[in-house]
């Protein structure tokens, strides 16, 4: 069990998720936090990497850096997202391990899931047949990665947990145009349409000015300005590439693929319940299991042959595998279903069109929450509050 005093490192806590867990876990009077920006730290260097953990020694580790974005930038950069994930996760969980770091949470994602995977989606479904293509390279590192913890479990009696929850949203989401997921994206495009049809070019000339889209800003397109119908011409025409004109958005596919949404502070709480009150003992159901020494011994140093450690090597185990958990609500809705939510909140009154030649993704990712729940945790915020605060904040985060 983790102190109030343990020495705790969020790697990604300025991401969405991140950021979350960072304050759930002040909220609980876990105030010894470690977090590093990719700036002060970038997780891909292994050097770094050691060095950082050499130095700062934490108790436990929170895994939430992920190199992340949507359809279009699955498919575009896949050689990025397979090896980007890879080495953010072999460095860290490696390092914790060197190091005798006594609990990790490894955050993954739904997507792990195979593209035919029978409905809600259960933990043992995984590895069962062929991923969705637009995202195999970001899902092949996340199952890595679930299996770096169940593995050193079994190897080395670690205490390392995978959750992976479903597509989430809320404060500190990613609303950039060209990488950002599903709910931020259509978001954005729905109020920039709308500020183009109410002429108000200050606010979306404070819009881009907060986050450019190809590198094209708000400058100039003050009314007054005499530059201003070449960079109101410069700024529709790069909208446009992504779906947004005069009172008008296209968003990507039929609008009929169904989607399960969790709120990202409610994925924060799940997951801060997890590191603090959940075990691999608990997750594999073997009592005898919890006996076994998690981590390292107490002076920091790993004997990689200690046999009593290495579960894995008990054959009257039997095969454990499957040991991450779902993280979600186990409700969906339609991506035509969640335009009409942003729609509402955005108090949109223009045109929303699907652009069928374009992919939809799977067409449905509902997952089995029922092991989240018998471990002691649901959710308690509704799509329909959650669209509404997510436009309220993305609205403060403007002004």
């Amino acid at each position: 069990m983790l102190s109030k005093e343990s020495k705790i490192y969020v790697a990604g806590h300025h991401g969405l998720v991140g950021s979350a867990i960072w304050n759930n876990l002040l909220q609980r009077g876990y105030t010894n936090l470690v977090g590093r920006s990719h700036k002060e730290l970038d997780l891909t260097d292994q050097v770094a990497v050691k060095k950082f953990f050499d130095e700062e020694r934490p108790d436990a580790v929170v895994l939430a850096a992920a190199f992340v974005g949507g359809i279009m930038a699955n498919s575009l950069y896949r050689a990025d997202f397979i090896m980007m994930n890879m080495k953010i996760q072999c460095n860290v969980i490696s390092e914790a391990y060197a190091h005798g770091v006594k609990k990790l949470l490894f955050l993954g994602s739904t997507c792990i899931y195979p593209k035919n995977a029978p409905q809600p989606m259960k933990e043992d479904c995984l590895l069962t047949s062929p991923l969705e293509y637009t995202n195999e390279e970001y899902a092949i590192a996340k199952i890595a990665g679930l299996k770096m913890c169940e593995s050193y479990n079994l190897q080395y009696g670690t205490n390392y947990i995978a959750v992976m929850p479903t597509n989430l949203y809320g404060p500190n989401d990613n609303f950039h145009l060209e990488n950002s997921h599903v709910m931020p994206a259509m978001m954005r495009k729905v109020y920039l349409a709308k500020l183009i049809h109410d002429g108000a070019w200050d606010k979306i000339a404070v819009d881009l000015n907060k986050r450019p889209v190809e590198g094209v800003t708000g400058e100039g397109l003050n009314v007054q300005s005499s530059m201003f119908n070449v960079q109101s011409k410069k700024v529709l025409d790069v909208l446009a590439k992504y779906g947004i004109e005069n009172n008008k958005v296209t968003l990507w596919g039929t609008g009929t693929p169904l989607r399960e949404f969790l709120w990202s502070e409610d994925m924060a709480d799940a997951s801060v319940h997890v590191l603090l009150n959940v075990n691999f003992s608990d997750i594999i159901g073997i009592e005898k299991y919890s006996s076994v020494h998690y981590g390292a011994s107490t002076d920091g140093a790993v004997d990689r042959n200690h046999s009593a450690g290495r579960g894995g090597a008990i054959p009257k185990l039997g095969e454990i595998r499957n040991c991450h958990i779902n993280v979600g609500t186990g409700k969906e809705l339609t991506i035509r279903e969640l335009s009409e939510l942003v729609v509402k909140a955005v108090g949109f009154e223009g045109e929303v069109e699907f652009d069928t030649s374009k992919p939809d993704g799977t067409m449905r990712k509902l997952i089995d929450v029922s092991k989240l729940h018998s471990l002691g945790w649901t959710h308690k915020v509704e799509i329909e509050d959650g669209v509404k605060k997510l436009f309220e904040w993305y609205r403060s985060s403007l002004a």
